[in-house]
């Protein structure tokens, strides 16, 4: 009996790794969560979706190889680094601002006629702009690659991670575009804007700072 690539004990590994990764709260997770509860389903979903899209270019690279490239040649990835670490600064100061204005829409929030495709690129240019998703999707392609089988289990595992990805993503976005969850948010909007402009600031300057 041949067993599935899909769920062998490497496979298996990558995948709670990248849920775990995933799942936990950080800049993206917490921009979905954000502007879902402040702009509602759709701006939240069409977000995530570029997100998503980012996570998977990385996936790409990590895949063709091509992520070693950027770690061997060190100025494309600071460059990376500086441009992802100056956005994250801006999304802090976004942030900050939103905190301090009693009647501003929050940072992450949509506005009123703001396109999809707006939000889309958004969600994509927050994960493009992170070197670090380049790493992780390097480190979870090499989880599910074995001296016996070779690259034989990439493939798999970028397409249940992937599956993983649109799950947490989109559960983010559906869960907090409730009622009950916009209720909440009305009552906690500046401590919120407050606490994302302080998540971005140190992952901001992590990155700016960071030297491997």
């Amino acid at each position: 009996m041949i067993a599935s690539p899909f769920l062998s004990a490497d496979v298996l590994i990558a995948y709670s790794a990248y849920f775990v990764g995933t799942a936990s709260p950080g800049p993206s997770n917490l921009a979905i969560m954000s502007l879902a509860m402040s702009s509602g389903r759709r701006s939240a979903l069409t977000f995530a979706l570029g997100v998503v899209s980012g996570s998977f270019s990385w996936a790409l690279l990590a895949s063709l190889g091509l992520s070693a490239v950027l770690a061997t040649y060190s100025d494309c990835l600071t460059a990376i680094r500086i441009a992802g670490g100056l956005y994250l600064l801006w999304l802090g100061f976004k942030s900050a601002r939103s905190a301090f204005s009693a009647g501003k829409l929050p940072a992450a929030a949509a506005r009123p006629d703001e396109p999809l495709k707006r939000l889309y690129l958004r969600g994509l240019l927050l994960h493009l702009t992170n070197p670090k998703a380049v790493l992780v999707w390097l480190s979870i392609v090499s989880l599910a690659m074995s001296p016996a089988r070779g690259a034989s289990h990439v493939l798999p595992v970028v397409l249940g991670c992937m599956v993983i990805g649109v799950t947490v993503f989109s559960s983010y976005a559906v869960l907090f575009s409730t009622a009950s969850a916009r209720r909440i948010y009305a009552a906690i909007r500046r401590w919120l804007d407050g606490s994302l402009a302080i998540m971005f600031a140190i992952a901001g300057i992590k990155l700016l700072t960071s030297k491997s």
